[in-house]
C-alpha cells in the first residue's frame, strides 16, 4: 500500500508525534532490537529523551524485572516475525512502575525481508491496577 501523496513526511511526523501513545521503530541487530526512532509520546510516557535512548535495545525499560511471562510470548513472536500485543511492567526514567500495553508489528520490505519493528506503547496502569483491586476484593469476599 502506498502512502497518500497528500501527506508530506513533515505532516506524517507531526501526526505521529501528536499521538498520546509511544511509537517507536526498531531495527534488529543480532539478538537486540535497536531503537532508531521514538516519538514525543514515548518521551512523555517514559521520561527518556530520544537522545538518551536511541541506538539502545528497548529492554532497558524493564530494568531488572525480567521475570515476566509476557516477555517469552514477545520473544517467540519476534522469532516468528509475527505481530503481538502484551502487557509488560516497565519503568520510567525516574524508576516509577507503569504497565505498558506493547503492540509490536514487523515491517517487511518489497522482497519480504524483515526490516523493522514498529512498537506502540500505551500506559494501561489504571486499568491493570483496577483489575488487580477487583481480583483482591473477590478473593477477600470468597468470590471467584
Amino acid at each position: 500500500m502506498k502512502r497518500s501523496p497528500l501527506i508530506s513526511p513533515e505532516l506524517l511526523e507531526r501526526i505521529v508525534d501528536a499521538s498520546a501513545d509511544g511509537i517507536v521503530v526498531a531495527e534488529q541487530e543480532g539478538d537486540e532490537n535497536i531503537l532508531i526512532y521514538v516519538n514525543q509520546g514515548f518521551e512523555r510516557l517514559t521520561g527518556y529523551s530520544a537522545d538518551e535512548i536511541l541506538y539502545r535495545d528497548c529492554r532497558f525499560l524493564q530494568n531488572e524485572d525480567r521475570d515476566q511471562p509476557a516477555l517469552e510470548i514477545i520473544r517467540q513472536a519476534l522469532e516468528e516475525g509475527r505481530p503481538c500485543r502484551e502487557v509488560l511492567r516497565n519503568y520510567r526514567k525516574d524508576g516509577t512502575l507503569f504497565y505498558n500495553e506493547l503492540s509490536i508489528t514487523p515491517l517487511y520490505d518489497e522482497d519480504d525481508n524483515l526490516t523493522y519493528y514498529i512498537g506502540v506503547q500505551k500506559d494501561v496502569t489504571e486499568r491493570v491496577e483496577a483489575q488487580q483491586e477487583l481480583e483482591r476484593l473477590k478473593a477477600e469476599h470468597g468470590l471467584s
